[in-house]
């Protein structure tokens, strides 16, 4: 594993901006595989939370495509994304200096949030909500992916 800084940190942000729960879901799924994270967090040492990561990750896919999903700068939406960002960015930051790795990756999520919702209702406005919902989660969830990847390394 290449030491990347914060800069894993900052980009899980960025995927968290978009995505609220697949800074989460990628990182139990790596976490599953036998993967271990750069920081040390209790949390992700829990299989309870690990399958729920999964799960929730996969339930805003598919609850992004519904006319009734609220925007992700509504209150709760940015908690979630503060949370989800301050938790994976802290995974993925240098052991002992995962508060700063949090730090990073939740500036990172709050401002980009609202150039990604500006991006994704020009999306809706040409190709429609489930169309631009289904290339902006391929691009998440790939982007979440590499990143986790690229940052993890075997048990």
């Amino acid at each position: 594993m290449k030491n990347l800084g914060f800069l894993s940190s900052a980009l899980i942000g960025a995927v968290a901006s978009a995505r609220s729960m697949t800074p989460m879901a990628t990182l139990a799924t790596a976490r599953l595989a036998g993967r271990r994270t750069p920081g040390r967090l209790v949390l992700l040492d829990h299989p309870l939370f690990e399958f729920g990561a999964v799960v929730m990750g996969a339930g805003e896919l598919l609850g992004d495509k519904l006319e009734s999903a609220p925007d992700r700068t509504v209150f709760l939406g940015l908690l979630a994304r503060t949370l989800s960002a301050a938790i994976a960015g802290a995974a993925l930051a240098p052991r002992g200096r995962e508060r700063a790795g949090a730090a990073v990756a939740v500036a990172t999520a709050v401002p980009l949030a609202y150039l990604t919702l500006a991006a994704r209702k020009r999306a809706m406005a040409r190709f429609g909500q489930t169309r631009s919902g289904l290339i902006e989660d391929a691009l998440v969830v790939l982007a979440g992916i590499t990143v986790v990847a690229l940052s993890v390394r075997r048990s």
